[in-house]
């Protein structure tokens, strides 16, 4: 990931490049490997290409953070000014939210993220694509229907993690994501792109990260049957 990527809005995420060697066990389908060194943007200590990230709230940018840096702003208030991005991801457990609170949302896409933000409440929807993100704001009443059938969506902090949705037919899988793989997975999209909707390579990107996210998630709630 480039360092000090832009987060205000997150509207510039067009802007944005990637450079983590792997995402799961599709890298290959991802993109290229990284350059060959990465520093901790805190402390300028070598972190490596898989390293986890610092949201810096202030200016609106997420750093790049060794492990000791990352581990520093672990679990600090949600309103303090530099918060480490969770490396955690969890996947709904219940069977996705109620098709028919889905459809009030009026989302024209299959894939996309959602993030709240910390300071102003909102909840906006973010569209991978060829561009980079195109975003929609959504209704906060839509949104807590959302949340009432779907635990895992209500889970995410503010700022740091976003609830990425993939609908398929009728029914849309529901994670609770790191803000930086999101990031990651706009870049590999915006690169890979081709076409009217994405061509071969933009699919591959897209079923590789899938593939990551079920791998890597714990089911929410633990102990739920899949629906």
């Amino acid at each position: 990931m480039s360092p000090r990527a832009d987060l205000a809005g997150l509207g510039p995420l067009r802007r944005f490049t990637v450079d983590r060697s792997a995402v799961g066990s599709r890298a290959t389908a991802l993109g290229p490997d990284p350059a060959p060194e990465q520093r901790c943007d805190l402390c300028a200590a070598a972190c490596g290409p898989e390293h986890r990230h610092v949201v810096d709230l202030e200016h609106r940018r997420l750093l790049c953070a060794c492990r000791p840096c990352a581990l520093l702003f672990d679990g600090v208030h949600p309103g303090a000014r530099l918060r480490a991005v969770p490396d955690r991801v969890l996947r709904d457990a219940t069977g996705g939210p109620d098709p028919q609170d889905w459809e009030a949302l009026q989302l024209p896409v299959g894939t996309m993220f959602v993030l709240r933000d910390g300071a102003t409440d909102q909840v906006t929807a973010f569209y991978p694509g060829p561009a980079g993100a195109t975003q929609s704001l959504l209704d906060l009443a839509d949104w807590s229907r959302i949340v009432a059938t779907c635990p895992v969506a209500g889970e995410a902090e503010p700022d740091v993690e976003a609830v990425f949705a993939h609908r398929r037919g009728e029914r849309v899988d529901c994670f609770v994501v790191p803000i930086d793989r999101c990031y990651e997975l706009v870049g590999r999209l915006r690169q890979q792109w081709k076409g009217f909707d994405g061509g071969r390579e933009g699919a591959a990107a897209l079923e590789g990260f899938l593939t990551w996210l079920h791998e890597r998630a714990t089911p929410f709630p633990q102990g739920a049957a899949d629906g």
